[in-house]
């Protein structure tokens, strides 16, 4: 999973993955702006089939929180 959303991330933010680690800050780390953040959980909302509430998204920080979150979502959805 953390691949996938580490792709993702690169490719919207045109960074290279091997900097993107779990521990990674969205914005201070990575510089996501916040157009970028909505335009990638727009892109991993429709890749994943989910919609991701705002509470949800207030909690996310890092790569890590994203990742977890999907995670909970695919286990809850098996």
């Amino acid at each position: 999973m953390f691949d996938k959303v580490k792709a993702i991330l690169a490719k919207q933010l045109r960074k290279d993955p091997a900097i993107i680690t779990p521990e990674s800050r969205i914005k201070r780390d990575l510089g996501a702006d916040s157009i970028d953040i909505l335009q990638l959980l727009m892109r991993i909302e429709d890749q994943y089939g989910i919609v991701i509430p705002d509470q949800e998204l207030a909690t996310f920080e890092t790569v890590g929180d994203v990742v977890a979150f999907l995670e909970k979502q695919e286990a809850a959805n098996i």
